[in-house]
């Protein structure tokens, strides 16, 4: 019972004091209060305090049931965290527009920052929603020193923290360095005894020479290999594509095309743009007034069929393309904002090179999951509404 006591002491506090952050409160005015009262008397105590009104009273009030009932041991927790990430899966916050986090999730972070600090990193990788919305508070909000920051790149790939990252790395560069010295005091010895070779055996030598030179060029063989890899995975990076959510004010069809469409985008900017689809077989012109889209604004305009087209409204398809329906994005996204992809950054090019066939390398990999969530190698495309979907799940998206 004092385990759990010091645990629940610890916890109302830390819930006080990050939700006094969040509300601009002095969190003294309920000093005498953390050590009486359970979670949802404090939580409510403080917003009432704030005279911040709840436009989502009950929805507030169940993530501040689930704060105060969230189990303390690894098994029960482990389902908890299962069923929290499948209902991030389509949104960046528990509760809002997904433009700033709300009181609820603020609440829900601090009850579970202790336990998500700790977790292995086997248990964090079944959990992408969840980590993609702790990233998401930890950016949002300023705690200040109240939480450790949750490395989530660095608790993937170096498990013992960032203190042994850096030891780790200083003793590799420090064995590379002692290897390096190794192997060039090997090859100085080596030359000086091929050369007494060479003089005794004139013919061995001549072998020796060319084995040498054989064996450098399979090496700086495999060296352009590893570089060409990794520009072609440049290449195929989804940040090239400047992604953005659209809405179109009119669409009809093309004058001399029965398959393609012609819409009228507001992406933001002073002057809508003017995009040709193939969309006449699956959409009616009438239907896609006043519907968001999510498009590639930074292809080459230029002319389909005598109609100028200045984007790429990307759409999911079935496998036999017998349905086919543009990408939805939520409704808390803003018109002209950009997606974003967990993870992954980068500069857009300003124009894509058609000749380097750049969007033909990286459009394989968008799809969407079982969920139709719509994916850059199962990443969610995300906006500050949540990911943008689709009605169809396990699309090509093109």
């Amino acid at each position: 019972m004092a385990a759990n006591g010091s645990f629940n002491l610890d916890r109302n506090q830390k819930i006080v004091l990050s939700l006094c952050k969040h509300l601009s409160l002095d969190p003294k005015i309920l000093s005498d209060d953390v050590k009486e009262n359970d979670i949802k008397s404090l939580c409510l105590n403080l917003l009432k305090s704030s005279g911040a009104p709840l436009n989502d009273n009950d929805e507030v009030m169940k993530w501040i049931t689930f704060a105060e009932s969230f189990p303390l041991d690894s098994k029960s927790c482990s389902g908890v965290l299962s069923g929290l990430n499948d209902d991030l899966a389509q949104k960046s916050v528990l509760l809002g527009n997904g433009l700033k986090p709300s009181e609820a999730d603020v609440i829900v972070f601090a009850v579970l920052h202790p336990l998500l600090i700790g977790l292995p990193n086997a248990e964090k990788e079944k959990l992408p929603h969840v980590l993609r919305w702790v990233d998401y508070i930890q950016n949002k909000e300023d705690f200040g020193e109240l939480f450790q920051k949750i490395l989530l790149e660095k608790a993937k790939f170096e498990p013992q923290g960032a203190t042994n990252t850096v030891r780790v790395e200083v003793d590799s560069d420090a064995k590379k360095t002692s290897q390096s010295t190794k192997s060039a005091d090997k090859s100085q010895s080596t030359k000086s005894a091929d050369k007494s070779e060479a003089a005794m055996n004139p013919k061995k030598s001549d072998a020796g020479k060319k084995a040498t030179q054989d064996k450098e060029a399979t090496q700086e063989k495999k060296k352009s290999s590893e570089t060409a890899a990794v520009e072609k995975d440049k290449d195929i990076s989804v940040s090239l594509l400047n992604i953005q959510v659209g809405l179109i004010h009119k669409a009809w069809k093309h004058p001399s095309a029965d398959s393609l469409l012609v819409e009228e985008i507001d992406v933001g900017d002073a002057k809508p743009r003017q995009v040709v689809s193939g969309l006449a077989k699956f959409c009616n012109p009438d239907d896609l007034k006043n519907r968001r889209v999510v498009l590639i604004t930074n292809v080459k305009p230029g002319k389909l069929r005598d109609v100028m087209s200045e984007g790429l409204v990307l759409c999911a398809s079935n496998e036999d393309h017998t349905i086919v329906e543009p990408l939805l994005p939520p409704e808390g996204a803003k018109i002209g904002e950009h997606i974003s992809f967990s993870g992954i950054d980068g500069k857009p090019e300003d124009v894509l090179n058609p000749k380097k066939k750049q969007l033909e390398k990286i459009t394989p990999h968008l799809f969407t999951d079982n969920k139709g969530v719509a994916t850059f190698k199962g990443i969610p495309f995300m906006t500050s509404g949540g990911p943008c979907t689709s009605s169809i799940p396990k699309a090509s998206i093109k």
